[in-house]
């Protein structure tokens, strides 16, 4: 006689469910309230949603000076009319003119890439490191 017993796939599905419920509620137990520094649900939504949608690149391209220009790297790629080719630029959030010089670059490199036949979104971040330009299929360009 077997001393073991059947368990189904509801009872898994029950246990997965509450280890699920019990690290959100203890997640949300020691998020900091808004009055401690913390962000109300309504902040954290409009933070969320000014976000640019992006999804994980096919193809990086980063602009150092030994790179081949951009037109040739998007000349290299396999085309789809369903990517999206977005160009990140960051700058030093202290200074207005690192802002102005990578939003310059950024322009110069869609410029480059409307000459390879395709239209780039500019994203400027603060922070450091080199411009990059990445192809994925991104949710935006998707359709609905």
């Amino acid at each position: 006689m077997s001393g073991r017993a059947t368990v189904s796939w509801q009872t898994s599905l029950a246990d997965l469910s509450l280890i699920l419920f019990m690290v959100t509620a203890a997640a949300v137990s020691t998020a900091p309230a808004p009055e401690e520094g913390g962000k109300a649900p309504a902040a954290m939504r409009q933070e969320i949603a000014g976000r640019s949608q992006r999804a994980e690149p096919l193809s990086v391209y980063i602009a150092l000076p030994d790179a081949p220009p951009l037109a040739q790297w998007l000349t290299q790629q396999a085309p789809d009319p369903r990517q999206q080719l977005t160009i990140t630029a960051p700058y030093e959030a202290a200074r207005v003119q690192s802002r102005t010089a990578a939003l310059e670059a950024a322009l110069a490199l869609a410029g480059e890439a409307r000459e390879a036949g395709l239209a780039a979104r500019i994203v400027l971040e603060p922070g450091q490191g080199v411009i990059r330009a990445e192809l994925a299929f991104d949710a935006a360009g998707l359709p609905r």
